[in-house]
């Protein structure tokens, strides 16, 4: 996959209008073994002003399903159908930084492991995620829209 392609699908992932933009997720690295992603605290707290642990389990979601993604390749459509999350300390400020690396590859099933850390570095959350995969279906037959081909990083 070119650079230029990988941009268009990265830009599709955190476009205005989806969940990770108004969350302010930006992606910093994206491959099919490894994604990084940060995210600010600020905005995506609970009422303590603690992150929310709903909006870290948002940041695992959108970086292994990019991951899955790119690991299935453009001909394939993935959903994630199982996360965990273990929520380790509290964060306050800053930014937290989230690092999805592949546990398995396969044909219909991806699993990533997402670890998310504090500006010092420290372990806030660690999260799985695994991803069904399954062919694309035809832009005729599909239910709803495709962001891929709308953004034309397929063809029609």
């Amino acid at each position: 996959m070119n650079q230029e392609m990988l941009d268009r699908i990265v830009a599709v992932t955190t476009a205005e209008g989806t969940l990770a933009h108004r969350m302010g997720i930006k992606i910093q690295s994206a491959s099919g073994s490894e994604v990084v992603a940060t995210m600010p605290v600020a905005g995506n707290t609970q009422p303590f002003g603690l992150l929310h642990g709903g909006a870290s389990c948002v940041l695992a979601e959108t970086i292994g399903s990019l991951g899955a993604a790119l690991h299935a390749g453009l001909s394939r459509v993935v959903v994630g159908i199982e996360i965990s999350a273990t929520h380790h300390r509290g964060a306050r400020d800053g930014d937290v930084t989230a690092v999805a690396t592949l546990a398995h590859g396969g044909r219909t099933i991806a699993t990533y492991d997402i670890v998310i850390s504090d500006s010092a570095g420290r372990r806030v959350c660690t999260s799985r995620l695994t991803c069904l995969i399954r062919d694309r279906v035809p832009a005729d037959e599909a239910n709803g829209t495709d962001p891929l081909r709308e953004q034309g990083v397929i063809g029609s």
